[in-house]
Order: C-alpha cells, then sequence, then structure tokens
C-alpha cells in the first residue's frame, strides 16, 4: 500500500505482537497495527529481505509455537513511541528506499512530535525522532 494514505487520518489504537520464549522478558513488536478513526488498520513489519513491510491487514490471534516459544497480541499501551501519538492525526509521511531492498524506513509526523519504523538487521524498529 502507499504509505502516502496514512496521512490524514487520526491514529486511535495501536496494537502489537511480541514473541515470547521462555522467561525471556518482553523485546520490541514483531508487528505494528495502527487502526485510524476511519476504521482503516495498517500493518507494518519487516520482511525476509530487510524491506519494511506496510500493508492493509488486520491483527491476527496470538499462537503457540511449542518449544519456539509464542506469540502474543494486545495494545500497545506505553510500549512503543506511538502511544504518546494516539489521537492526533498524521500530519505528513517520509519513507526511505535502499538499493534491492526496497523501503527500510518509515517516518510518521503528528503534531507532537514523529515516530520513526524501520526495519534493523530483520527486526522491527520504532523510535521517537
Amino acid at each position: 500500500m502507499s504509505a502516502q494514505s496514512l496521512v490524514g487520518p487520526r491514529l486511535v489504537e495501536v496494537v502489537g505482537s511480541w514473541h515470547l520464549y521462555g522467561s525471556d522478558g518482553l523485546a520490541g513488536p514483531m508487528d505494528v497495527w495502527l487502526i485510524d478513526d476511519r476504521g482503516a488498520v495498517t500493518h507494518l513489519t519487516t520482511g525476509s529481505d530487510g524491506c519494511l513491510i506496510v500493508e492493509a491487514s488486520k491483527p491476527h490471534i496470538g499462537y503457540d509455537m511449542g518449544t519456539s516459544g509464542r506469540v502474543t497480541m494486545g495494545a500497545i499501551g506505553e510500549k512503543t513511541p506511538f502511544a504518546d501519538h494516539i489521537g492526533e492525526d498524521v500530519l505528513a509521511v517520509r519513507e526511505e528506499h535502499a538499493p534491492n531492498t526496497g523501503r527500510v524506513a518509515l517516518e510518521l509526523t503528528f503534531l507532537t512530535g514523529r515516530v520513526r519504523c524501520e526495519s534493523w538487521a530483520g527486526d522491527l524498529r520504532l523510535t521517537s525522532v
């Protein structure tokens, strides 16, 4: 999907998925779903080739992977930089691309700041900028 379609709507909810293994605590989310005031849901995750995937798709449910741990789902709450911008309109987006990979980063601008989403060594990394 075009990242420009994110501009305009108000962010009303953010859902994430986390891989839990043994007694390890939560690391950053593997996936994030942005839900806007128009009901659109945008999924952000990383691809096997290191790209940042931005697609329209709804969150799935958590699942057990046996000895490899489990994937849990839930509202982001205060766990990512998006938490500071719930209730704000997306004012602008900026993408970064790399040769042979495609999109590797997406920066969303809100009235009170920006959130950078990027594929970093195969993981989804979210930071406030």
